[in-house]
């Protein structure tokens, strides 16, 4: 089973200089380099100090330039926000620059607030990602692309460079949704799972992309696929339910809030809040001691078939002791 990390930058209460925010994060991008991590994901994020990294290509490049053997992984690029023949060449020039070593992850983004600071639509979003995945995939292998889509319209194209992995970087498709599972198996695209589903979940969701893989005549055996999952990792049990409990909160208060994320329909009242709390705490976030976080990886894998995990820490003791004392065993 391959292990990649997704990378926040965040920034809770502002409390330290945004630049110790960077220098935390590639310090531990810089241990990852020699620890046996296959990729560290970075997560594009606008406007928000939940994650501090507008441009997971430019932070791309400069993790590059500080590691030799960690992949770098787009987790994602909102294909939506972008056209996509600039959304191509970016990617292709850092997977030249990295020396090949590019995994892009695309999404469609959920949030109002970037959609509507950058004057995208919402409602078009879906479309707007769909037409972009097509319109970067076909720039990187062919030599000149046109395309007549909905949003996107252009003829004889010659779009460089071209990317050094051929045909083109391992691709990935955020889906969550049983929509989105749907057209990407009939596409034939792999896919990367979120970090707010919880196992029972993770299972149905493997079960249902198959399937859609299989009718349309795609092969689903040999597909690696990320699934994100935050992780709280102490000596002591206690810590580390703290540490979740923490991240938990943090994540309500700044990301998964019940507008963009209703796991509990209409969570706005106290009771709602603690059902929506209990269960991140009980069935999303994985952790426990160092042997519990183990084995709680094991029966992912065991019931939803996890072959590749994208662990998210939520403190840097977390991701210590994930590192030294989990991921040997992995």
């Amino acid at each position: 089973m391959k292990v990649g990390v997704l990378q926040f930058f965040s920034w809770p209460r502002r409390n330290v200089p945004l630049a110790t925010v960077y220098e935390r994060a590639l310090a531990r991008i810089d241990a990852m380099d020699s620890s046996g991590y296959d990729a560290v994901w970075l997560a594009e994020h606008h406007f928000t100090d939940y994650s501090v990294c507008p441009s997971v290509h430019l932070m791309g490049m400069h993790v590059a330039n500080r590691t030799k053997n960690l992949r770098i992984g787009m987790g994602v690029s909102l294909a939506a926000l972008y056209h996509p023949l600039r959304l191509a060449e970016e990617v292709a020039l850092l997977d030249v620059l990295s020396g090949g070593r590019v995994n892009w992850g695309a999404g469609r983004g959920f949030d109002p607030n970037e959609f509507g600071a950058l004057e995208v639509p919402l409602e078009q979003s879906r479309a707007r990602f769909q037409e972009a995945v097509e319109i970067v995939l076909k720039a990187w292998t062919e030599e000149r692309v046109s395309y007549d889509g909905e949003f996107y319209r252009f003829e004889d194209v010659e779009v460089l460079p071209k990317p050094a992995q051929k045909p083109h970087p391992p691709t990935w498709v955020a889906a969550t949704s049983t929509e989105a599972m749907s057209w990407a198996g009939g596409a034939g695209y792999d896919i990367l799972l979120d970090p707010h589903c919880s196992g029972r979940e993770l299972a149905d969701k493997h079960e249902f992309y198959a399937a859609q893989l299989a009718s349309a005549g795609h092969r689903a055996e040999g597909r690696e696929i990320p699934v994100a999952r935050f992780l709280a990792v102490s000596e002591n049990a206690r810590e580390a339910e703290e540490i979740a409990s923490r991240g938990v909160q943090w994540i309500f208060n700044s990301y998964a809030k019940p507008e963009n994320i209703a796991k509990v329909p209409n969570a706005s009242t106290e009771r709602d809040q603690k059902r929506r709390f209990d269960y991140y705490m009980e069935d999303v976030v994985l952790h426990g001691t160092p042997d519990m976080v183990a084995d709680k990886v094991a029966r992912l894998r065991e019931e939803s078939g996890l072959n590749y995990l994208m662990c998210a820490p939520l403190s840097y003791e977390s991701f210590k002791s994930f590192t030294d004392k989990v991921l040997p065993r992995l």
